[in-house]
């Protein structure tokens, strides 16, 4: 199997950033569904995922393909939501069903989704290219 092109520095570090924004987007919804919003609740609801976020891109090396459905957002995405849950049922903040529920569902449409709606521009990019002749496009 051929090496993967080099992805370029820059979109790694983008693809991981909007990753780690999304998962404290998660963690401010969360909390402002329960009351107030402040910094240290965020905080307090997000690092156990950002934790699992973090070994889940180290597991798949997602800096190699960052912008993947699979397997970076998919592991990233599993990675997230257990050692999450499992950080915060090992500090007592507890994993109630509805919360692993609503917080499996939330962070698979942020991880996943926004991977999804890049791939679906590319796709849509090269068929335009093919269609129009224009080698500038790459795959």
């Amino acid at each position: 199997m051929p090496a993967p092109a080099s992805v370029p520095r820059a979109t790694a570090i983008l693809a991981g950033a909007v990753d780690v924004v999304l998962v404290i987007v998660f963690a401010g919804i969360g909390r402002a569904s329960h009351g107030v919003v402040d910094a240290a609740g965020v905080w307090e609801t997000a690092w156990p995922f950002l934790v699992g976020l973090a070994v889940g891109w180290l597991v798949v090396r997602g800096w190699r393909h960052p912008l993947a459905v699979w397997p970076t957002g998919i592991v990233a995405w599993v990675s997230a939501v257990v050692v999450g849950m499992l950080l915060r049922l090992a500090t007592g903040s507890g994993a109630a069903l509805a919360f692993v529920v609503v917080a499996t569902a939330t962070l698979a449409l942020f991880l996943l989704g926004w991977r999804a709606v890049v791939a679906l521009i590319r796709r849509m990019r090269r068929a335009r290219s093919t269609e129009h002749g224009d080698p500038a496009v790459a795959p």
